[in-house]
């Protein structure tokens, strides 16, 4: 967590704009460019030099161009010389120049990536300890546009918009020195122009910028209907639901189009607009600075410098017209800069948007790492998982895991105004089996999410070994829990590791011998690499009841003192089920084992059986105790072994 805290500084506000923009600003600036000072000094310079550079190189127009204008026959050597010095100057001038730009560029580039890297990699990191609300808040399709669209726009911004705006900035301020030098007159002509142009960038930059933030928020809504209809192809295609999905992708596209149209229509109105302000300030510029020479009224410094050096008639025309056309170029060179600035700004605010919704995300609170009760497996008694318990003296005090697990009166809802459970209590002793059964929604996978800690009560108390669960450290906590879920999710890699995700530091023989228990061995031998085989796209290539098979034997190989069940044999047919129950009784010896299930055949055996509706516990107890109260359980299990 030592690196995300240099990002760290509330949740993702997907598609507003930057409340804050300087701080969002500084903070980005201060973490791209604190970590790599040298590089950013030798950034400075080397723009610094460019940018003077081009504009020096200008002013050697305005002697080559009065020495040709003052030419005379007889001194045709001296003009020449003096033209093809200017020319050499210029040409050293404008090679420094472009070696400085390539230099800054080229450093520019690895901050930029380097600054990327170290962004996404701390943003991963983040992402692994937030809670799970912060998740079923978001959609996946946000998420992973804080990794390409938003981080893409870092990527500009560093690489493009701020060198520009650095080169701008310096060549603004050095040509509006010279053209001080040159002309005071023409010089309020081409402020007047450039004042134009800033009001003409806020009024339409304002606009652009408002819909391309609305433009970021409405691709990341379709990237995540993109990754949905990918997704669940086969189920669109099952139910013939492809013209729904193209409307809904068409409606998500038609918004994208239009908020982009908008957002674009403006920024593409702003070059040409500006461009051709600064077509007309040329035009100004050219007619007023002939007026200045044909009547000699000019108060620039030069007029009064020929003044003093009491230049002839045809000398000071040609010094004057000189000026001109150095001040002409200049004046090209003092909107271009201003122009570019104005260009970068949709730049500035989309990428702006994008750093505060990368921001928000690392500033979301992460998920608290529980009390200071750790997992020991062999410190207290060898084979044997044990609580640790630091004590005042420093010293520990070991307690037996043995899995009894209590329910005291917990209320829990994801959300103040929704409760889900009401007041449930129950108890697992060790190595009991207790099964959950109950309509959709009654609340049988929250228990065991509570279990997990992946969201804490509102009120009442959970134990393990008579520990409440939030003085366990979490990680500690879910180490000791074996889970397998009815959504099997597998990983790209091959299936011997997949299977040990449950306990990296399983040997292949323990794995190998979680598969005979989980009786997917004969399935993986026949595999065209075996256990090497690499699965892909979550086990596409494989069966449900395969991946289902596979998860539960990386439960098996975790080991873990407590085992959770949800629906875990659900897409296994009757046969293999009893394979597997076989094998798993094995594993469950000593064990206690949540079980949460539709098919009413597999709780059979169970220690206990709660029937939960509506977040209550209506009915519990063993499989003859509830057929003998024929209450609801009774009604399931004679109407129906599925539940649903």
């Amino acid at each position: 967590m030592a690196n995300v805290s240099v990002l760290a500084g509330k949740g993702m506000r997907g598609g507003k704009r930057a409340k804050a923009p300087m701080k969002t600003l500084g903070r980005l600036l201060k973490y791209a460019f604190s970590r790599n000072k040298t590089a950013t000094a030798f950034v400075i310079f080397f723009v610094l030099l460019a940018s003077v550079a081009n504009v020096t190189a200008a002013s050697r127009v305005s002697e080559i161009t009065s020495k040709l204008l003052d030419f005379k026959p007889e001194n045709l050597a001296e003009t020449m010389n003096v033209v093809y010095k200017n020319i050499f100057i210029m040409g050293c001038i404008y090679f420094v120049g472009a070696t400085s730009s390539f230099a800054y560029n080229i450093i520019m580039m690895y901050i930029a990536q380097g600054t990327l890297k170290k962004m996404r990699n701390e943003m991963f990191e983040k992402m692994q300890y937030l809670p799970l609300k912060y998740f079923d808040a978001h959609t996946h399709g946000d998420l992973m546009s804080l990794y390409t669209n938003d981080v893409d726009t870092m990527r500009q911004l560093l690489t493009q918009t701020i060198p520009q705006i650095m080169s701008s900035c310096i060549t603004i301020i050095a040509v509006l020195a010279f053209m001080i030098t040159y002309s005071v007159t023409l010089l309020l002509i081409v402020l007047v122009i450039i004042v134009a142009i800033i009001c003409l960038t806020k009024f339409i930059g304002g606009r652009s910028a408002k819909n391309y933030v609305l433009h970021q928020k409405a691709l990341g809504s379709l990237n995540g209907y993109i990754e949905e209809m990918t997704e669940g192809q086969k189920v669109i295609k099952v139910f013939c639901h492809e013209q729904k999905a193209r409307e809904g992708f068409k409606k998500l596209n038609d918004n994208l189009n239009e908020v982009g149209s908008k957002a674009n229509t403006y920024a593409f109105i702003l070059g040409p607009v500006n461009n051709n302000l600064g077509y007309i300030q040329y035009v100004l510029v050219a007619f007023v600075g002939v007026m200045v020479i044909a009547f000699g009224n000019e108060i620039g410094l030069l007029s009064i410098y020929c003044s003093v050096m009491k230049a002839e008639e045809a000398n000071r025309l040609a010094i004057m017209a000189g000026m001109l056309v150095s001040f002409l170029m200049y004046s090209r060179q003092f909107n271009m800069p201003v122009m570019q600035v104005s260009q970068q700004f949709n730049a500035i605010v989309m990428a702006l948007a994008g750093a505060e919704r990368i921001f928000d995300m690392v500033d979301t609170e992460p998920e608290d790492k529980g009390g200071d009760i750790t997992l020991s497996y062999g410190e207290y008694e060898r084979d044997k998982w044990a609580w640790k318990k630091p004590l005042p003296d420093g010293s520990f005090d070991f307690i037996p895991l043995k899995g009894d697990i209590r329910f005291n009166y917990v209320v829990f809802g994801y959300s103040d105004e929704k409760v889900i459970l009401k007041n449930i209590s129950l108890y697992a002793k060790p190595g009991h089996k207790i099964a959950f059964v109950g309509s959709t929604g009654a609340g049988k996978t929250t228990i065991t999410n509570l279990i997990n800690r992946f969201y804490d009560i509102q009120s009442g108390q959970i134990t393990y070994d008579g520990i409440d669960i939030k003085s366990i450290r979490k990680d500690d906590l879910r180490r000791s829990l074996g889970v397998v879920l009815q959504d099997t999710h597998l990983f790209t890699g091959t299936v011997l590791e997949n299977i040990r995700y449950g306990r990296l530091n399983a040997t292949d023989e323990e794995c190998i011998e979680a598969s005979r228990l989980a009786n997917a061995y004969s399935f993986i031998k026949h595999l065209p690499d075996g256990f090497n085989t690499v699965i892909k796209g979550d086990g596409a290539n494989l069966s449900q009841g395969q991946r289902q098979l596979l998860a539960i034997a990386r439960a098996m190989v975790s080991k873990c003192p407590v085992l959770i069940l949800d629906e875990a044999t659900s897409s296994i047919d009757t046969r293999t089920e009893k394979l597997i129950e076989q094998g798993m009784d094995k594993l469950m010896e000593g064990r206690t084992v949540f079980i949460i299930a539709h098919r009413l055949s597999t709780v059979r055996n169970s220690n206990a059986i709660m029937v939960l509706e509506h977040g209550e516990i209506i009915e519990r107890g063993d499989h003859e105790q509830l057929i003998s109260q024929k209450g609801k359980y009774y009604q399931l299990y004679t109407g129906a072994f599925e539940l649903e």
